[in-house]
């Protein structure tokens, strides 16, 4: 018996297989040659398998055009930096070698290595060119270390030397850098193995195990991120000592010299102490890994010393057990801090609530990191 094309009929929005299964008995009537229900696809056929390897395909290609497509550009910047800069200040003198060196770091090396990369990457060979780039990274870690001392050296030299301020004025002129300034230009390669971290270790995902460069990629992955662990370390510590230099200006007299020295720095700010008896009074804090350190300002008339905190007192927090004696729930009111000494107990009070839980928040780090 024929089963005529319009019975049968499937609804909108079906399931596959219905439509499947209708022309399985088509065909088993005669309706329809064999062949063409070999060629409807058998819903129950997905590989979940192929899909996600197929997804990975697709997310390893645009990883792949995106990490190709910024490293022409970051090669370009680099030759910019090399050839308008470095490359005619070396020719007129207009720096000497040991500011040169100071200003701009392992820069020519660190844009040799892209013009080694940049190929390979063209091919279509990313394991063993990144594979390959990777014996550079130590350079990275290099430009790190003379971060602090390169943005030192282009401002003295700006600030003192008029033949290189209108050099560097003319030479960021140029269309080709398209109003970026040196400034800008400088923490680049840094900025650049950020971008490297990102899209090597997202390459290295989407790369299947039977893939031939997938060991290749997972190694640079790992070393990558190693390196670029170490390089936020050094910047870390950098930011780090240029605050405990600021706050070492800040406080005045005999007593504050040294108090900064090795320690890390989390925060200050004002805050009011609350007296047994009397009106609260205000007073700097300064916040450190293993201290707190309360300072007073110096009198606003005072010849030389004026802007500067005299150090009235420094509280371990090995020793400090803290307490929200009110402030929890978040009102307008603010809030109050009781931190406890052996010999001392100290209450401090903000009238800014959201302050206040970044105080307690930073108190806590510091004292646990202690304790630990």
């Amino acid at each position: 018996m024929l089963i005529p094309e319009s019975s049968s009929p499937i609804p909108p929005g079906a399931p596959p297989w219905e439509r499947w299964n209708l022309n399985l008995r088509r065909a088993a009537a005669g309706n329809i040659n064999p062949r063409t229900v070999m060629e409807i696809p058998d819903p129950s056929s997905r590989c979940p398998v192929r899909e996600q390897r197929a997804r990975w395909e697709r997310k390893r290609a645009c990883t792949a055009r995106e990490l190709l497509e910024t490293e022409r550009r970051y090669q370009e910047q680099l030759g910019l930096v090399a050839t308008y800069f470095l490359g005619i200040l070396k020719a007129k003198g207009t720096l000497r070698p040991p500011e040169r060196q100071a200003l701009f770091g392992s820069w020519e090396l660190i844009y040799g290595a892209s013009q080694m990369l940049l190929p390979y990457l063209e091919e279509g060979h990313w394991g063993q060119g990144l594979e390959g780039f990777c014996h550079h990274l130590e350079l990275y870690t290099q430009f790190a270390a003379n971060a602090e001392r390169s943005q030192t050296t282009l401002q003295e030299q700006l600030k003192k030397n008029k033949r290189f301020r209108r050099f560097v004025h003319l030479q960021e002129g140029r269309p080709e850098f398209g109003g970026l300034k040196l400034q800008d230009l400088l923490p680049l390669p840094l900025q650049r193995l950020q971008q490297y971290e990102n899209l090597v270790v997202a390459l290295a995902e989407n790369t299947g195990p039977n893939s031939p460069d997938h060991q290749q990629l997972t190694r640079a992955a790992r070393l990558i991120s190693e390196t670029a662990q170490r390089v936020h370390s050094i910047g870390q510590k950098q930011k780090n000592e240029q605050h405990l230099r600021r706050i070492q200006a800040l406080l005045s007299g005999r007593q504050a010299k040294g108090l900064t020295s090795g320690r890390w720095f989390l925060r200050q700010g004002w805050l009011l102490v609350v007296p047994s008896s009397g009106e609260p009074r205000p007073r700097m804090f300064f916040l450190f890994s293993d201290v707190l350190l309360m300072a007073k300002p110096r009198p606003q008339l005072h010849l030389l010393q004026s802007g500067t905190f005299a150090c009235k007192a420094l509280y371990p927090m090995a020793q400090c057990q803290l307490c929200r004696v009110f402030g929890h729930s978040g009102g307008p009111c603010g809030g109050l801090l009781s931190l406890s000494f052996p010999r001392e107990k100290l209450l401090l009070m903000s009238t800014d609530q959201e302050e206040l839980s970044h105080w307690y928040h930073s108190l806590t780090l510091a004292i646990s990191s202690q304790k630990n």
